[in-house]
Formats: structure tokens, C-alpha cells, sequence
């Protein structure tokens, strides 16, 4: 789904970008990008080797204090469909489904509401 991607400096300088970074090696385990107006996840990913870890729940438990301090009462997540067991089991809502939209996005998507604290 996201062979080639790329988040570059722009994307960064734009955007709220947080990464879980291993304190031994300085390695980048994990990132999201929390869009604030409207409130949504835009990017959340997970090193291969490191899912199943806790970086994932760390990186949403992170999410939760940063949405909180800007008084959001939710983020919208539109899941890639494989990780909506993850953000469910994050206790977020489904809301509904973002159609594809070819060429860009090929398949649905499962669209939820990640309530903050």
C-alpha cells in the first residue's frame, strides 16, 4: 500500500509529526501526523519489526495527550483496512466508509472517531 512513500521535510514543517524513536539506537520505530483543524490522524505507521511491540499503543497513547491539550474531543481515523482491529481495539468508533477514489486510493476505507480523554 505505501511501497515508495515518502514524508519529507515539507510534509513536517505543515504538519504535527511525532515519532517513537528506540533510546539505544536513535531508530524511528514509529510516527503519526495529527491534523488539527479538522482533528484527524493522517499518517500513523508502525516499523515491520517493531509492530506487536506497544509502539502502536504508545504512539496512540501520545496522540490522546496531544489531542486533549487542544481541547479536540475526538480525531477522525480513515483506517488503511487491515489495521481497524487496531484502532478498535484503541477504543475508536466506526463512523462509516471512505470510498475509493481511483487512481489514488483503490479500495474502501473503514472511517472512525478516536474519542480523547
Amino acid at each position: 500500500m505505501v511501497a515508495g512513500y515518502r514524508v519529507g521535510p515539507d510534509y513536517i514543517e505543515a504538519h504535527e509529526v511525532f515519532a517513537a524513536v528506540q533510546e539505544t539506537t536513535d531508530r524511528v520505530l514509529g510516527f503519526y501526523a495529527l491534523i488539527l483543524d479538522p482533528p484527524e490522524l493522517d499518517l500513523l505507521f508502525v516499523a515491520d519489526d517493531a509492530q506487536g511491540t506497544g509502539t502502536g499503543r504508545l504512539l496512540i497513547g501520545h496522540l490522546r495527550v496531544e489531542a486533549e491539550a487542544r481541547g479536540l474531543p475526538g480525531v477522525r481515523v480513515v483506517s488503511h483496512p487491515p489495521a481497524e482491529g487496531f484502532y478498535l481495539s484503541m477504543g475508536a468508533e466506526r463512523t462509516g466508509t471512505v470510498r475509493a477514489a481511483p487512481p489514488a486510493v483503490m479500495w474502501d476505507r473503514p472511517e472512525l472517531v478516536l474519542p480523547v480523554g
